[in-house]
């Protein structure tokens, strides 16, 4: 045949996009050309191909081929185009059934021996295979499980170039029952999490809220964030806690319902760093760089192929910042887009990429940099300008996108003692969380909001007021320049997270008032 198509898909940040990959071979000299805005991988791309063709034992075109990849406007980057490339040509040049290779998406790189190799962020390839109205899949096997997450979807793993050849042309593939067969013919979709269903929790014995002794308003603040979706700022002296709250936050979280899932598996497909034995992430994924982290580190970003960040990482879950000061001024101001919209959009000659970064940001700092903190013995030196230049590094605005911010103090003896009767635990702490959710997602069941943090300010004005009188201590606060019109809002969407936890319809002065006093926690 002098014209044979294939299809695969190319991904831009987390959206996948059919490419239909076209083979011409003619009469000339020997050769392979690739066009259609391939990069550097997939130009390399020719003679892998060739390679993994003549050692999977099957005759080369010795004529000129023009391999096509459309839509041309499309940047190509990567190489999960391998086997779609390789069937193609086998396909124009007669030696794949054409009937075979129709309405089937290939994905997958070749090594030079003929094996099909695992490639980066086949869920949402998979998935943008579905919603194109593709039926059958073809992958290597190392992404099988990765690549049946996708329902309505029929996947073909296989091991080598020779297999998938060899059920092109009618050889019927194995079951799920013999893993030992180098192709297997799957059906997607068949994970236990139904629509909305929790995945159990893991046993075993682990991090637990009762750790952080001495600390009551610190650990009551952070369930008030893991109820609402808030960010927290953590101030205070080494030893204090600080982290061990920001790590334990999590362990109150819910697990992911079945869309939250996928939806984070699919970035950290596109990451390289999901598992290999359970590709489906359950779990709030809870993030923490270092502070040298660079700003393409942590929003994302890369001169080739757009990667997501440590923020795109931390979807659904929890992004924490320790020693935040230290973090290079530009990196953490870039985080304030993402905590507005929920994305992060990065911009690139030709392409532009969006992840996903609906997180909770936990930002932890010290109160000066000697980091002694007050005492009875007087041990911190600095002046109060030092302290005030210090943690003028954790800017204004993005200080102000901070829902609640804490002061952590130096805990004596007897203070961890005592409160060691008053600790809950994690599960305990969880349960009220979980019902707070709950009463949220009923009230915002129409919306395409999930937690009381999404709520635009807009929408609090119009459809989430709070009962009459209950704005009064905003008003005074507004009235004495402590709060900005962003800053209401934000005290709004905690004060409906405190009436959440309590049970009551709407917000009352009370709570109001105790959300504003969080807001206010750290003195600038």
């Amino acid at each position: 045949m002098p014209v044979a198509r294939t299809h695969s898909i190319a991904l831009v940040g987390v959206e996948g996009h059919p490419v239909e990959i076209e083979a011409d071979i003619q009469n000339g000299l020997p050769g392979l050309l690739l066009v259609g805005l391939p990069d550097t991988a997939l130009r390399e791309a020719r003679d892998r191909i060739r390679a993994a063709i003549v050692n999977s034992r099957e005759q080369w075109p010795q004529r000129r081929i023009t391999v096509g990849l459309s839509p041309a406007s499309l940047p190509k980057r990567g190489s999960a185009f391998d086997v779609g490339i390789a069937v193609a040509i086998l396909g124009a040049a007669g030696s794949v059934p054409a009937a075979a290779i129709d309405g089937v998406a290939f994905l997958g790189e070749l090594g030079l021996d003929g094996q099909l190799r695992p490639v980066r962020g086949v869920l949402p390839s998979v998935a943008a295979a579905a919603a194109s109205g593709f039926r059958r899949i073809a992958v290597p096997s190392a992404n099988e499980a990765e690549a049946a997450l996708v329902p309505d979807l029929r996947v073909l793993s296989a091991a080598t170039l020779e297999g998938l050849l060899g059920w092109l042309r009618g050889r019927p593939p194995a079951g799920p029952a013999d893993p030992g067969d180098p192709v297997r013919l799957v059906e997607g979709g068949g994970r236990p999490l139904g629509a909305g269903e929790q995945a159990p929790v893991p046993a075993g014995p682990g991090p637990d809220l009762a750790d952080v002794l001495g600390q009551p308003t610190a650990r009551r603040a952070a369930e008030i964030c893991a109820a609402g979706g808030h960010h927290i700022c953590l101030l205070g002296p080494p030893g204090a806690g600080k982290t061990m709250l920001a790590e334990r936050i999590p362990t109150v979280l819910p697990r992911l319902d079945s869309a939250a899932a996928l939806e984070v598996t699919a970035i950290h497909s596109v990451a390289g760093v999901l598992p290999d034995r359970s590709p489906l992430l359950t779990a709030p994924p809870f993030c923490a760089p270092h502070h040298t982290a660079s700003k393409a580190a942590i929003v994302g970003g890369g001169s080739g192929v757009i990667r997501p960040g440590a923020a795109s990482l931390a979807h659904r879950g929890c992004l924490f910042l320790d020693e935040a000061p230290e973090f290079g001024r530009d990196v953490l101001d870039a985080l304030r887009q993402p905590l507005e919209s929920g994305e992060v959009v990065v911009a690139r000659s030709g392409v532009t990429a969006r992840f996903p970064a609906r997180f909770t940001l936990l930002l932890a700092a010290n109160p000066c940099p000697c980091a002694k903190g007050p005492g009875p013995r007087g041990a911190c030196g600095c002046t109060p300008s030092v302290r005030r230049r210090y943690l003028a590094r954790l800017s204004g605005p993005l200080l102000d996108r901070v829902d609640v911010k804490v002061e952590f103090m130096p805990v004596s003896r007897g203070e961890l003692l005592s409160d060691a009767t008053f600790a809950e635990s994690s599960a305990t702490v969880a349960t009220r969380v979980e019902g707070a959710r709950s009463r949220a997602a009923a009230r915002l069941r129409d919306t395409p909001w999930r937690l009381n943090a999404e709520v635009p300010g807009s929408e609090l004005r119009r459809s989430y007021a709070p009962a009459p009188g209950a704005l009064m201590p905003l008003e005074r606060a507004m009235d004495l320049g402590q709060i900005s019109a962003r800053g209401v809002h934000r005290v709004i969407r905690v004060a409906w997270t405190l009436a959440d936890l309590a049970g009551v319809p709407r917000p009352t002065a009370d709570q109001t008032s105790a959300a504003l006093g969080l807001w206010l926690g750290v003195p600038r």
